[in-house]
């Protein structure tokens, strides 16, 4: 879709000046409106887009109705908030100019200017004017798929956690929650937003393990044009994306020191900068994190600040893992076969009680996550109607014995190693990231175990 070359509205009490400034920017705008009067500004923004004001802040003594420059930028972004404003004022007043970024303002132009410095503010403007109408767009698609009934399950412990959210999802307190992977956390983030006030607003999710250190303020502060090599425009962060919403930092336990710091200091101010950029702008969301990590333990270890763990946890939420849910394995179980069995359109499929029997002794050390990819995988390459244990590699004879039957320290360290290698198809990278090992000490303890 064409955005065209944008609308700018200029205010001024000079006619020449309104006169000069419209024949300079008209070649390179779809239309340039001038007022004398401000009173007339909210008339304007209800009759046509705007999307930048040059507003005149040298007004004598401000305008009729009693208001100055700096009083009309708030009234001109409480009536449309993706509007940049250009303050423009004389005399050198750079304390003026600041005053009106404070409030909101994009930019300033001093009098006299020179014409290109008036029009690459105008198309810089411009361009952060449908940032924002892009971040809009943006509120209003990234929402949730999943609300409560998402927590599948009958058991006490996920009864337990339905309840906590339908208490605490109303309320604006930070929420962090704990859990293996697979666990479900993203799910529990997700129906925290659906059942709060903020659900008509976004729901942002990063994943704060996934972002390199070099590219963190960036992603999650947004940056200006030219605040680095590859900052070719300005670019809306995460947390400004959030507005109104919810925001979900994911791994947040992977989070380095020092970037804990700089979010630190943006969830205490609730306000960021973005890089490149001396103007403050004010965030709005609730704040939802979760991690598998022992917060309490990285604080100890000087591995995680305790202030920042303290505007994270004002209210826990701990998942159980899937062996402690045995009640809800089979139901989870024919949840998954019934969506994919209408994805991949095998309607007849069911499970034999031997799968089930199993699948309630198996110790699912992915969770609900592995359940879920196993039925995948299993409805896709079926061939008959009835699932049978062959169906599922990690159900065959030679499994690995559950750690429930032993609590043999040899035993249970063979059998971790053993059920790794099987998850992953012998890959010792992968199952040495899952055991949180070396692939040396991998290797020793597959050695070590005769695997």
């Amino acid at each position: 879709m064409n955005r065209g070359k944008g609308h700018i509205l200029v205010v001024d009490d000079d006619e020449y000046i309104l006169l000069s400034t419209k024949m300079l920017l008209e070649a390179h705008v779809d239309s340039v409106t001038t007022l004398l009067n401000p009173e007339e500004i909210p008339r304007v923004l209800s009759e046509r887009p705007i999307d930048v004001v040059f507003l005149d802040m040298n007004y004598q003594a401000g305008d009729q109705s009693g208001q100055t420059g700096l009083s009309w930028i708030s009234k001109i972004l409480h009536l449309d908030p993706s509007i940049s404003i250009i303050p423009v004022t004389a005399y050198g007043d750079i304390q003026l100019a600041v005053k009106a970024v404070r409030l909101g303002a994009v930019d300033f132009l001093l009098k006299p200017w020179q014409n290109e410095k008036l029009l690459s503010t105008a198309l810089s403007a411009r361009k952060l004017a449908y940032q924002y109408k892009k971040l809009e767009r943006l509120q209003s698609l990234v929402q949730p798929e999943n609300s409560l009934d998402a927590l599948i399950g009958a058991s006490d412990q996920i009864q337990a956690v339905k309840a906590l959210i339908l208490k605490v999802a109303p309320t604006d307190a930070s929420v962090l929650i704990l859990g293996e992977n697979g666990t479900g956390k993203e799910l529990v983030a997700q129906a925290l937003h659906a059942c709060s006030g903020r659900n008509k607003g976004p729901f942002v999710q990063v994943d704060l393990g996934a972002i390199a250190t070099t590219l963190f303020e960036s992603e999650i502060f947004g940056h200006v044009k030219g605040a680095f090599t590859d900052a070719r425009e300005d670019r809306i962060g995460k947390l400004e994306v959030a507005a109104g919403g919810s925001v979900f930092l994911d791994e947040i336990g992977n989070l380095p020191m020092a970037q804990q710091a700089k979010l630190l200091r943006v969830l205490q101010e609730k306000s960021l900068q973005r890089v490149g950029s001396y103007r403050s702008v004010d965030i709005d969301f609730r704040l939802i994190s979760a991690t598998n990590a022992n917060l309490n333990e990285m604080v100890k270890n000087g591995g995680f600040r305790q202030d920042l763990l303290y505007r994270l946890n004002t209210i826990e939420i701990v998942l159980p893992p899937l062996r402690e849910r045995k009640k809800d394995i089979v139901l989870l179980a024919k949840h998954f076969l019934g969506r994919y069995s209408r994805k991949y359109q095998k309607h007849s499929l069911s499970f034999s009680q031997e799968v089930l029997n199993r699948f309630q002794r198996y110790p699912w050390p992915g969770n609900v996550r592995e359940l879920q990819h196993a039925m995948e995988r299993a409805v896709i390459l079926s061939t008959q109607d009835t699932l049978i244990p062959s169906d599922f590699f990690f159900l065959q004879q030679d499994t690995p014995a559950s750690p429930a039957e032993s609590l043999n320290l040899e035993e249970l360290e063979a059998w971790a190693v053993r059920t790794a290698l099987t998850r992953h198809g012998g890959n010792v990278t992968r199952a040495s990231e899952e055991l949180g090992i070396t692939r040396g000490a991998m290797y020793r303890r597959m050695e070590k175990h005769g695997l």
